[in-house]
């Protein structure tokens, strides 16, 4: 896409009312991360891109354009993973794909979390970590080495994708959901194939799925949890979920019930966060091995990931097997129970910290 002109043809026929083919959806997406579409012109194809009702062939083409632009992790350990949600769904929660990041890690699994500050929440990841201890970094050698060493990376949104600067200010204006809150999960840094993604719309979990299919991912779950209050990316205690996978090659879908995991259906208000204060310490008091609904939820959704790390399969003739599923549930338990989880976050603020006075070293 070449100019202006170009990027307004495109306009038109989205607000036409007509799709775009993933390579349109490619170059209109390039143009905007090179910071070549002008405010009015980006806001009027958001919107006109979200009354229509966007497309899989149009978030395929997105992403690819946003990996494009995208700073990417190297040297990543085989069988990495990303646990990681949406946001959007407005529960305020506390913060639960950042917990299972420490579980897995506790157990071995290479875990490179993509997250960033809070948006539909009070504190989004990035927030958290940085009261434990743990800041955003855009040294790319020291987050492998923690990789490597650890089985843990968190990567800051904001300092692998800085061409996402060129539209912020118009999705903040606009104030709604667009195709840009879809992108995040789907653009993980460390060029991850296996993902555990937590979707805002139950909708989006199909076309999120087949879009990281055809672009090479082996093992995906996308879920979407229901709640009394709402719809929810993450399994939760208060509803069941519906999930959408790619096993096999095949794509899936799958219906879950907190009660096959053995766990007691309550209220999400149950596992309600604050700020980024009072959830590092609600996630350290969990990782010392505090019980109730915020330690089951966690529990709930490190069992599913650890079968998309492929260290527990769940699903038995097309649907999940409770007993296969409880079995997680015990392995995720023993990663607190044991110490291991805590240790994980032990060794990441230690990682930080030394490299903190290594460099106060070297001024």
């Amino acid at each position: 896409m070449t100019g202006k002109t170009d990027f307004a043809a495109v306009l038109r026929k989205v607000a036409d009312g007509k799709s775009l083919a993933s390579q349109e959806a490619d170059a209109a997406f390039s143009a905007i991360m090179a910071g070549s579409v002008d405010a009015p012109l980006l806001a009027a194809f958001l919107t006109a891109l979200k009354v229509r009702g966007e497309t899989e062939a149009e978030l395929t083409g997105a992403v690819q354009a946003v990996r494009r632009y995208m700073t990417t992790l190297p040297a990543v350990p085989d069988n990495t993973l990303d646990v990681c949600g949406t946001g959007g769904d407005g529960l305020g929660t506390l913060n639960v794909s950042t917990a299972v990041a420490f579980v897995l890690a506790g157990l071995g699994v290479p875990v490179a979390k993509h997250g960033n500050r809070a948006l539909s929440s009070r504190s989004g990841a990035t927030d958290v970590l940085e009261v434990l201890g743990i800041p955003p970094t855009d040294d790319l050698t020291l987050q492998s080495r923690r990789l490597h060493e650890n089985n843990l990376a968190f990567l800051a949104a904001p300092f692998h994708h800085p061409a996402m600067r060129h539209a912020a200010p118009v999705r903040k204006a606009l104030g709604f959901r667009t195709l840009f809150n879809l992108l995040g999960p789907l653009c993980n840094p460390a060029q991850v194939h296996r993902q555990l993604i937590g979707v805002f719309d139950a909708r989006w979990c199909e076309p999120v799925v087949r879009t990281l299919a055809n672009l090479g991912s082996t093992h995906v779950w996308a879920l979407h949890g229901t709640t009394d209050e709402g719809g929810s990316d993450e399994l939760t205690l208060a509803g069941p979920a519906q999930i959408v996978c790619l096993e096999d090659a095949k794509v899936l879908s799958l219906s879950f019930e907190p009660e096959m995991a053995g766990m007691v259906r309550t209220p999400i208000s149950a596992v309600r966060g604050g700020n980024a204060q009072e959830n590092a310490i609600a996630l350290k008091t969990l990782l010392d091995g505090a019980s109730g609904p915020y330690r089951d939820t966690v529990l709930l959704n490190a069992a599913a990931a650890l079968h998309v790390a492929g260290r527990g399969n769940v699903i038995q003739n097309g649907s999940i097997d409770a007993q296969a599923f409880r079995n997680n549930v015990a392995l995720a338990a023993s990663a607190i129970d044991g110490g291991s989880a805590r240790a994980a976050l032990d060794r990441a603020a230690m990682t930080n910290s030394t490299l903190i006075k290594t460099n106060a070293g070297l001024s």
